[in-house]
């Protein structure tokens, strides 16, 4: 019998909003727990004595560098499996699995070719990312120990995105949550009970990642999956990698110019706020993660329906996906801004007690994401393009935002406003609230003829 979906949903049949859940609710859990790995570093370093406001503006400057390396795997992974999930649609699980065994080779190369050049080039990239010369000490303690484990890294955000297109909820939530539990476990164990301090907070990290990448291989090779990773799908065929790789490029775009934007902002507040500013910009990130990442998880629960439907030619499941994965995004935008605009201060005490740092970042985060309630909107549309494999629409909605909005305002407003540290935060609301009413018009003249031109049909399927 030829399976072509994870056996534990039905893509095709299964009530859409039923759907939703099965898959949304553990990549939303997914991706809660994937936060908490990737703050609670920040979290245990902001509070070592003495030293956590410099230590934590070191690892934050480290930040950016780390968003690149996730980039890569966000390039091959959220490339190659919405494709996989449209050919599973298509009842055509060979290509399937040899888009995934060429992608599985395309993240060792860039695995290795990162780890070589984080080694090499460290110090120039930190100091390039605004590491002054009190906190580059941090930073190239977190660093050096942090590019051995690239390849960790690359397996387990890359190769998970295939466990989860296929349906497998659960045991994609399982790869997350299992690094997460051991890296909370082993981060105050290193940093305060062995006094590793930053460098044992990396430790911790690649430690756990290593551990999550063996679960997401073991799994992929084993007899649960559906998609199996074999050898004789490791020779790269050009014609199956490129398309995955191109769809990958908005993805990556979204994830690699965060580094660029940091760069940006860290050269704007170093001049006019110093290492203060920039620690407070450190913390503002990770709330706007806390922020993103379930809209993140909720557009991974709706990926695997709206391509698979895609591929099916079933255009009312996928107008049911989107809509109903649409209304969830912006009602979770909208209660995070609500909590954020009125505690501000309980969001920054998780990161820090330093009085300097808690001042400046309470105002900060206010003006901030005062735009983070329509990028639920945001995420939801061009996550859809991706599902749908528009690579070209999706890559230019990244790109937009970023580059063409948001970089160009936080050099011009400080000279335009008097208060120059308000100017260069309030430019992310201003992109934010550009670049969501650009994806929706977009969104709404393209979505039916995308459907169209994908040979789209109206069946009338229970859902």
């Amino acid at each position: 019998m030829k399976f072509t979906t994870a056996s534990e949903v039905d893509l095709g049949h299964e009530k859409v909003g039923k759907l939703l859940f099965m898959l949304a609710v553990p990549a939303i859990l997914s991706q809660i727990v994937n936060l908490l790995y990737n703050v609670v570093d920040r979290m245990y370093i902001g509070h070592i004595q003495n030293v956590g406001a410099t230590a934590l503006t070191g690892v934050g400057v480290c930040l950016p560098i780390i968003m690149i390396v996730s980039a890569f795997a966000c390039l091959v992974g959220m490339g190659g499996a919405p494709r996989a999930s449209i050919y599973m649609g298509k009842q055509d699980n060979p290509t399937a699995e040899k888009i995934m065994g060429n992608c599985f080779i395309a993240l060792i190369v860039i695995s290795l070719t990162l780890t070589v050049c984080l080694l090499v080039f460290q110090t120039p990239l930190l100091q390039l990312f605004q590491a002054s010369s009190k906190t580059i000490v941090y930073a190239k303690q977190y660093m050096g120990i942090y590019a051995l484990g690239t390849i960790f890294v690359q397996m387990t955000l890359g190769m998970n995105a295939f466990i989860s297109c296929q349906g497998f909820s659960k045991t994609s939530m399982m790869t997350v949550l299992i690094g997460a539990i051991l890296n909370i476990i082993l981060d105050p164990i290193f940093i305060f009970g062995f006094n590793m301090g930053v460098r044992g907070a990396a430790l911790a990290t690649i430690i756990s990642q290593a551990i999550s990448a063996i679960w997401v291989i073991r799994f992929l090779s084993g007899k649960q999956t559906v998609l199996k990773l074999k050898k004789e799908n490791f020779k790269i065929i050009p014609s199956l990698l490129f398309p995955s790789l191109a769809l990958g490029i908005a993805p990556f775009v979204m994830q690699s110019t965060e580094s660029l934007i940091s760069l940006c902002f860290n050269m704007q507040l170093s001049k006019f706020g110093g290492d203060v500013a920039i620690g407070s910009m450190t913390i503002l990130t990770s709330v706007m993660q806390f922020a993103m990442m379930p809209i993140q998880g909720l557009t991974q629960g709706g990926q695997p329906i709206i391509s698979y439907n895609f591929g099916a030619k079933n255009g009312q499941r996928v107008k049911k996906g989107f809509l109903l994965q649409t209304l969830c995004c912006f009602t979770y935008a909208s209660i995070i801004w609500i909590l954020v605009e009125l505690f501000p201060q309980v969001f920054i005490s998780i990161f820090t007690n330093d009085p300097d740092l808690m001042a400046m970042a309470s105002w900060a985060i206010r003006i901030y994401m005062a735009c983070v309630l329509l990028m639920g909107l945001q995420i939801s549309c061009q996550q859809t393009f991706i599902a749908f494999g528009n690579a070209k629409i999706s890559v230019f909605l990244a790109i937009f935002r970023k580059i063409i909005v948001l970089i160009p305002l936080i050099f011009i407003l400080p000279n335009i406003l008097s208060d120059h540290i308000f100017a260069v935060f309030v430019a992310e609301p201003i992109a934010d609230f550009i670049a969501v009413s650009t994806t929706i018009t977009l969104f709404i003249k393209n979505f039916k003829k995308t459907l169209a031109q994908g040979a789209v049909t109206d069946k009338e399927v229970s859902a």
